[in-house]
């Protein structure tokens, strides 16, 4: 820590306990951010207390057993038996912690607004029980402004004061499900504190967690800010890349050709792939938290717009490209069996939050179609305005099928024996890049 930041005495006492692992975290939601933070954090030395509204999820890491994707089972299992980790649904218990982040949803409203009502609960409750010496991070992704305009005033309605008797910071989540080579521990933290002061202790606590640098920027704003470049960046490009897939197709082109003819230049180029539409908690949402935001200085964010209009007319696009190909064989869609493979957002999750693949399976069900859906990680999933259960990828599912449409392109797939189906398959993931193609084949 910088020598130059000036901490009050409560500051200093946090800040030894930090270094000294004698601090005692929290950590609010215990979703897919949530969960694998308050890990990392017991593995580092910290008594750690999760708290959830959800009771399931609390019994669960209570006895050990894990439910999100980027944690290890078995330091889950070791770290709860060492009582390093405890969950709990009583938020009195955050009294106890000297620090506590906040992890949990921001989702858009039915208006396309952002509802920070999670983060104004959570900001309540810790407020109950905020005392001096207290750290506060809030990671969920928002609007910038959120931390110093929503959850300072929340919790100075204690009587404490930021920066001086608790402090408080914004640091974004950076989490993809599924990544084999980045996850929380050694993923770049960036760290943005309403004062100094409040910037070098949470950066000093993400400095003894994880291996990643810890990067401090000026203010919770720019913190946030960065979190949603981050997330337009992808959206927009991925945009790019489904309009150009669109227009390939109409022009008899191979778009997954052309991308990776471009990105045999080492320089100026970042591949991004197209698809039947973007999903997740993050691309398809963060993008209208500024987008919101932007109004209130009296600015459109065009681009932004144009490109959520892109990738969310994609599944529809899929759709209609599906009909077509049943077409071609003297086949409507009503009454004709798809097997649709996959319905997480992407690959080798279970994760089917704003998932393209619901849009099309609702699509293709209303218009009369009789559905066969598969995903190893997904055994059921609501749609249509029910559960509806997946089944197994078998050689009869195949036979059955009048269609074969790869929306997710998980690894466990047998793709040797997709691409020895006579039934017309349509790739929208380029899923049989590898493969020997199928005598019906169809791509995005």
């Amino acid at each position: 820590m910088s020598e130059q930041v000036q901490l009050s005495s409560v500051g200093k006492e946090l800040l030894e306990k930090i270094t000294n692992r004698q601090a005692t975290i929290g950590v609010v939601g215990l979703g897919y951010v949530g969960l694998p933070l308050a890990v990392e954090k017991a593995k580092a030395g910290y008594k750690v207390i999760g708290f959830d509204v959800q009771e399931k999820r609390t019994d669960m890491v209570n006895q050990g057993i894990n439910y999100i994707g980027d944690v290890v089972d078995e330091e889950l299992k070791e770290i709860v038996a060492d009582k390093k980790l405890a969950a709990t649904t009583d938020y009195s218990k955050i009294k106890d912690v000297d620090a506590v982040a906040i992890c949990v949803p921001t989702p858009l409203d039915i208006y396309q607004q952002p509802d920070t009502s999670y983060v104004e609960s959570s900001g309540k409750e810790i407020a109950k029980y905020l005392h001096k010496g207290m750290l506060v991070v809030l990671e969920s992704t928002t609007y910038p402004g959120t931390t110093e305009e929503v959850l300072k005033p929340i919790l100075e309605g204690s009587g404490l004061k930021c920066g001086e008797d608790f402090f408080l910071a914004y640091s974004p989540e950076r989490v993809d499900p599924g990544n084999k080579h980045y996850n929380t521990k050694n993923t770049p933290k960036v760290v943005g504190g309403i004062t100094p002061a409040c910037t070098a202790i949470a950066s000093e606590l993400y400095s003894s967690v994880l291996e990643g640098d810890v990067h401090q920027v000026s203010s919770p704003a720019v913190a946030e800010m960065e979190k949603i470049l981050e997330n337009t960046f992808r959206h927009i490009n991925i945009a790019l890349a489904n309009e150009m897939a669109i227009l390939c197709n109409k022009m008899g082109i191979d778009v997954w050709e052309v991308i990776d003819a471009a990105a045999t230049k080492p320089y100026g180029f970042m591949p991004f792939y197209p698809g039947p539409g973007l999903g997740g908690h993050c691309i398809p949402i963060d993008p209208f938290y500024l987008t919101w935001k932007a109004r209130e200085y009296n600015y459109h964010t065009r681009l932004i717009e144009l490109a959520g209009e892109i990738n969310n007319s994609m599944p529809e696009f899929v759709v209609n490209k599906a009909m077509y190909a049943l077409n071609g064989e003297g086949k409507a869609l009503r009454g004709s069996k798809i097997a649709v493979l996959g319905v997480a957002y992407k690959k080798d999750i279970d994760d089917v939050r704003e998932s393209p693949a619901l849009p099309i399976i609702e699509t293709l069900y209303n218009e009369g179609a009789e559905l066969f859906v598969c995903d190893p990680h997904v055994k059921s999933f609501r749609s249509c305005g029910m559960v509806m259960e997946t089944v197994e990828l078998t050689e009869q599912v195949l036979e059955d099928a009048d269609l074969v449409i790869i929306t997710t392109d998980h690894t466990a797939f047998d793709y040797e024996m997709i691409s020895k189906s006579d039934k017309v398959v349509f790739d929208t993931r380029n899923a049989l890049k590898n493969y020997e193609k199928p005598k019906k084949y169809v791509k995005l």
